[in-house]
């Protein structure tokens, strides 16, 4: 049991404790998460795994990711943007994915909106939100990771205004830290960013 504090991986790297619970979460924590993505398709790709992960584990959604991204077309907006009721009753019934009514609507619904913006508004508007990384603290231990920050409070309140769902303030600080717009690795763990 951990203290919260980073804890040696199969391979005597320090990491933070939550990533060694699989090997999936290791290559996830160590390739992925806190990483800088760009581009709209991919940051929605993103959006959209937070979104279903709300209430359940990251684990159980990175386990379905590729039956994500198998059922909704790559996450390319343009194309969910035209998923039609017969596309929504077929992922009702994909057992790739989570079949959860609300979340696949949001899913489509936002792909419509996003449609309608200018290539890298998505892009933009979710970077514009990137606190400072000079003014945040480092994280010592797993209690210094807050769960929603004034940042991610804006940045969920600027989706809505822009007609987006199922993105509150939890869900927008998952999308920064998965996404690099924050650096929550823990300060002794591998995969830290230097300062």
């Amino acid at each position: 049991m951990s203290d919260g504090t980073v804890i040696a991986g199969p391979d005597g790297a320090l990491r933070c404790p939550w990533a060694l619970s699989t090997a999936d979460y290791v290559t996830y924590h160590d390739e992925e998460w806190g990483r800088p993505v760009h581009g709209d398709d991919a940051l929605y790709e993103r959006l959209s795994l937070e979104a279903f992960q709300s209430g359940l584990s990251w684990i159980t959604i990175l386990r379905r990711r590729e039956g994500f991204r198998t059922a909704f077309a790559g996450f390319e907006i343009a194309k969910v943007a035209t998923f039609t009721d017969t596309d929504k009753d077929h992922l009702l019934t994909d057992e790739g994915i989570i079949r959860n009514r609300a979340k696949i609507d949001a899913t489509i619904a936002n792909a419509r909106v996003l449609a309608d913006w200018a290539p890298g508004d998505l892009d933009d508007l979710i970077w514009s939100h990137a606190p400072d990384p000079t003014t945040r603290p480092v994280p010592k231990v797993l209690g210094d990771v807050p769960a929603v920050t004034p940042e991610s409070t804006a940045l969920s309140k600027a989706l809505k205004k822009r007609g987006l769902r199922f993105v509150g303030p939890t869900t927008a600080y998952a999308l920064m830290q998965a996404c690099g717009l924050v650096d929550d690795h823990l300060e002794s763990c591998v995969a830290r960013s230097a300062p």
